[in-house]
């Protein structure tokens, strides 16, 4: 293996990217039947995670413009998708980037058609608020139960995988 092959190894296992939504299993299960580029992966609590693949980006998307609030994978239009998959119960779109633990995270939650939770940013060498990172704070608006010694974040296995890719993999 050449020296920069090792390289890239260890900053893929030193990195950690979530573009995904998160909503309660059977919420996601219906609202995403007809859309075929929708891969669902069990996160447990009930819930399942939506990871953003260049498929689904290209099959959410409408003219309507770049995105929203700085999310990095967040297709023009897919605020009324997201909204309108509320109807039935709190959904949340988070990302979230480290290097070296070194990074950012995003996070919004809609619920009955609504913003529920603001789109929350905290940047690279903020601290998160008291309330706890943008990603804890959205997978509790969807009922998330923690153990003494674990965040929201670990108490539905989001450590389990580094990449988006790799829930659907």
């Amino acid at each position: 293996m050449r020296q920069d092959e090792v390289f890239d190894q260890e900053a893929v296992e030193m990195s950690y990217d979530l573009q995904a939504v998160i909503a309660d299993e059977e919420i996601l299960r219906v609202a995403t039947r007809d859309l075929t580029a929708a891969r669902l992966a069990s996160i447990g609590q009930g819930l399942s995670l939506m990871p953003m693949t260049d498929a689904l980006c290209e099959a959410v998307a409408d003219a309507s413009g770049d995105g929203a609030w700085g999310f990095r994978r967040f297709p023009g239009g897919f605020e009324k998708v997201l909204a309108g998959w509320s109807a039935g119960g709190p959904v949340a779109y988070v990302e979230a980037e480290y290097f070296a633990g070194v990074g950012e995270q995003r996070a919004v939650v809609w619920d009955a058609g609504t913003i529920a939770l603001a789109p929350l940013h905290v940047e690279e060498g903020e601290p998160f608020p008291p309330a706890g990172s943008p990603v804890s704070q959205a997978l509790r608006r969807l009922g998330v139960v923690t153990g003494a010694a674990e965040d929201e974040f670990s108490a539905v296995g989001l450590d389990r995988h580094r990449h988006s890719e790799a829930w659907v993999s």
